[in-house]
C-alpha cells in the first residue's frame, strides 16, 4: 500500500512566532493521526519557481490514513489556530508503492 505524505509550504510568514498556537495543536493531532515529522523547515535549495521559505514533510503508512489525518476534529482544530498573515500552499502526495 502507498504511504501518504503531507507537503506544506509557506510562502509568506508575516511573524514566525506566532505559529506557537497552531504547532502545540497540530504536533499531537499529526501524531495521533499517525504522522511522522520528516522535515520542519531547515535548508532548502529551490530551483525553477521553488520556494525557499518553511517548508514541512510530513510521513503517514498510507494515503488514506493522510487523509484522515486532515480531516481529523483535532487537526481542524489546529487550522483554526493558524494565525493571520500566512499564506501556506498545503498538499496530500500518494506515494509510491
Amino acid at each position: 500500500m502507498a504511504k501518504g505524505y503531507w507537503v506544506s509550504v509557506y510562502p509568506a510568514i508575516s511573524d514566525p512566532e506566532t505559529l506557537t498556537a497552531y504547532n502545540e495543536l497540530a504536533r499531537p493531532a499529526v501524531q495521533a493521526g499517525g504522522g511522522r515529522t520528516l522535515a520542519v523547515g531547515g535548508r532548502v535549495v529551490a530551483h525553477e519557481a521553488g520556494i525557499t521559505q518553511r517548508v514541512v514533510l510530513v510521513e503517514f503508512d498510507t494515503f488514506e490514513q493522510a487523509v484522515a489525518a486532515y480531516e481529523s476534529e483535532a487537526y481542524q482544530k489546529a487550522l483554526v489556530a493558524l494565525p493571520d498573515g500566512y499564506e501556506r500552499d498545503f498538499r496530500i502526495v500518494e506515494g509510491l508503492d
